[in-house]
């Protein structure tokens, strides 16, 4: 099975990427979880990119403040990108922004501000296109939980 990269722009993002691992988790869809900065180190993620992530279908790219790694990962992969903005000192509105705004030709679906269990749903559903075998199954999630997974 095609697996999920979640990537972190810093080790301090790591409470979103919990959320969306423990929905990975629930589903047993295989994830691989790396923290790579796009501005410290755009050469580990190039790297990453071409030849680290051969069996990955789906990222999850999570970041606050500037928040430019989702763009830069749509960049350099035909790969879907799903960017989640963490909450900082503008409440998270400049991460948002910034993955919304992407330029044409750069797409990044953008989930809402630290709902990293969103980005893990959305990724299931763009997964279950290329599995026949898991269409018919339901994405379960309990709404119960919902406020403490965000």
């Amino acid at each position: 099975m095609a697996k999920v990269a979640i990537i972190m722009g810093s080790n301090s993002d790591r409470h979103v990427a919990e959320k969306a691992l423990k929905v990975l988790e629930e589903h047993k869809v295989p994830y691989e979880v790396r923290v790579i900065s796009a501005h410290r180190e755009p050469d580990a993620l190039d790297t990453y990119l071409k030849e680290g992530c051969d069996s990955v279908a789906v990222i999850i790219a999570i970041a606050g403040l500037s928040a430019a790694l989702p763009g830069v990962i749509a960049s350099k992969t035909e790969k879907p990108v799903i960017g989640v903005p963490v909450s900082g000192k503008l409440l998270g509105m400049d991460a948002l922004l910034s993955m919304v705004q992407m330029p044409s030709g750069v797409p990044v679906g953008v989930v809402g501000i630290d709902n990293g269990a969103n980005a893990a749903l959305l990724a299931l559903r763009i997964l279950k296109l290329n599995m026949p075998e898991r269409q018919q199954e339901r994405i379960k999630f309990d709404n119960r939980d919902a406020d403490a997974r965000r």
